[in-house]
Formats: structure tokens, C-alpha cells, sequence
């Protein structure tokens, strides 16, 4: 009997510690999510202040071809905002918002990211403003199709429930931190729901800010994070213990021209160590295009050096 207790007890302060946790993040990151809803068009979204001079990010699929939108925050202010830049390949797409902000939910770094780890989302669905669910990070490195029909690398899955008016609302971490950028849910599933890693949307809005538009390094390939056993660290020369494995190979695209074939492991990009498919989007810019680049690959014969000259990615 006395056992029972202390396990009730050890429970009860299980789930205090749990309901504590999800709303100490909730209270860091909840009043910089807005409602975003595109003016004279219709529809809404979610997305959050990333900076106080009035950066929003959000999905493209939530602006649209929208040039205007309007932003609300939690105190039911409301902003006018236009949209600076999208990128409809990562389904990303950033607002300046008229005014001045003093609660902003930074991007955190997604690679420190664990599967199992809470996972909590915060948005407007269904017209229900600022819900909060939470869940645990599912699995980690997806890739889901864009409206462009080109694969987005990198994404976050998560059981956290999503609905329609949760995109662009942020995916935070038991730590308070946005990881991700909720995209998408499979409709008829449960418990299936990605965001776009907040690596992935650092960079897209990065470039944004300094050219209005995401530049890219095209090789065609689609990739996702894996391990890299030990013996092939030490054979490439590379400090860490994770690469990208090349989940697909494009024909007659640059990295098949170069002899790259799908399962090969790229450990490095023109001696830098590549950790992750995040690594790899961001490695891929502007500056590589028609530049011969070396690729230190990975394959069951041993380490070998491969020259890919990546052409630029068509819009």
C-alpha cells in the first residue's frame, strides 16, 4: 500500500514537472505568435515575431501571392505587414510588420534537436486562436513535397496535433526555443505533422533579408542525416560523427554527371565537415554555382573525392 502511494505520488509530480515545462515555454514563446490573414483575400494562418523592429516568418502557402497582410498579436492589436520575400521551395516566407515588438520567439538551432523530446505548437486553428498542443518529436531529417513539387529536406515530425490555421506558427522545444516552422499535417492521420527545421527557415530567411530572394546551388539530389561510423570519419578526415546520405540521385543533374549514386555519404563539401541535410541546403548557396566543388564521399570500396559543379537552380 505504502509502495502505491509513493508511486502515485512520483507520478503526480512526473506530470507536474511535464505541465510545468510545456507551460514555461508557452509563456517565453506564446506572445510573440500571431494570426496572419491576407488582406482582401481571405484565409489565415499562424506565424511568430522573430525580431522587435517587426519580422514575422510564416509559410508561403499562408501569404500567398499576397503583397499585404494583416498581423494580430494575443493583446488583439492588429498590424498592417508586407511580405518581404517567400520561398516557396521550403514553404517559407517572412513579413515586416508596421511597428515595434517587445516579445520575440528567436529561431533555435535544430540539430540539438532529440527524438522523444517534447515538442510543443502554437497557433491558430480552425479559427481558434492561440491554441496550444503538445507532443513528442517523432522522427527527425524528413523530406515532404513543396507546392513546387520539389523536396523539402530536413523536417521535423512531430505527434503535436496540427490543423488548418496552424501553419506558420512555431514548433518549440521543452528548453522555450523555436525548432521548426509547422507546415503540414497528413489529413485522415493522426498523430502525423511536420515543421520545417528552424535551421532550414534561418537560412532561407538570411538570404531573404540580404536579396529578397533564396539564391541556390543546384546538384539534384534529395538526402537525409545519418550516422557516420568512426573508421569512416577517421578514412575522410572529418571530425564528427554524423553526414548526409543521399536518399536520391536526379538524372543527367549534376551530382549523376559527377558519378554520384544514391546511398553514397557525403562527409564534406570542399573540406568542411557536412553534419546534416541542414548543412548540406546551406552549403549549396549561390557562391558554388558553376564552381567545381569537391565532395568527400563515403561508400562501402572507401573514401573518394568527387567533383560536382553545381549550376543554378531555376526558379
Amino acid at each position: 500500500m505504502a509502495f502505491a502511494a509513493e508511486k502515485l505520488q512520483s507520478d503526480d509530480a512526473l506530470l507536474d514537472a511535464y505541465s510545468a515545462t510545456v507551460a514555461d515555454a508557452v509563456d517565453r514563446i506564446g506572445p510573440a505568435v500571431c494570426r496572419i490573414e491576407r488582406i482582401g483575400a481571405g484565409g489565415h494562418g499562424s506565424g511568430f515575431v522573430i525580431a522587435q523592429d517587426g519580422l514575422v516568418v510564416t509559410n508561403f502557402h499562408v501569404v500567398g501571392d499576397a503583397r499585404a497582410v494583416r498581423v494580430t498579436m494575443p493583446d488583439g492589436a492588429a498590424r498592417e505587414g508586407h511580405v518581404l520575400g517567400r520561398d516557396p521551395d521550403t514553404d517559407i516566407a517572412l513579413v515586416r510588420a508596421d511597428g515595434s515588438f517587445a516579445d520575440v520567439a528567436p529561431l533555435g538551432d535544430s540539430k540539438r534537436l532529440r527524438r522523444g523530446q517534447i515538442a510543443i505548437a502554437i497557433g491558430n486553428p480552425l479559427g481558434f486562436e492561440w491554441t496550444v498542443t503538445a507532443g513528442v518529436v517523432s522522427a527527425l531529417g524528413r523530406s515532404m513535397r513543396a507546392s513546387t513539387g520539389r523536396l523539402i529536406d530536413d523536417v521535423i515530425q512531430t505527434d503535436a496535433a496540427l490543423n488548418p490555421g496552424n501553419s506558420g506558427g512555431p514548433l518549440v522545444s521543452s528548453s522555450g526555443e523555436v525548432m521548426g516552422v509547422n507546415t503540414a499535417m497528413i489529413h485522415g492521420a493522426q498523430g502525423i505533422a511536420f515543421a520545417v527545421a528552424s535551421n532550414t527557415a534561418n537560412f532561407v530567411i538570411s538570404e531573404i533579408i540580404r536579396f529578397g530572394r533564396v539564391r541556390r546551388a543546384f546538384i539534384g539530389v534529395s538526402a537525409d542525416t545519418t550516422n557516420l561510423p568512426r573508421r569512416a570519419a577517421l578514412l575522410s578526415q572529418v571530425s564528427t560523427n554524423t553526414a548526409v546520405r543521399l536518399r536520391s540521385v536526379e538524372k543527367n543533374g549534376p551530382a549523376a554527371k559527377a558519378g554520384l549514386k544514391e546511398g553514397d555519404i557525403i562527409a564534406a563539401i570542399d573540406g568542411r565537415p557536412v553534419t546534416g541535410v541542414d548543412d548540406l541546403v546551406r552549403m549549396l548557396d549561390a557562391e558554388r554555382i558553376g564552381r567545381e566543388t569537391l565532395c568527400t564521399v563515403v561508400r562501402r570500396s572507401g573514401v573518394s573525392q568527387v567533383v560536382v559543379t553545381p549550376v543554378a537552380r531555376n526558379s
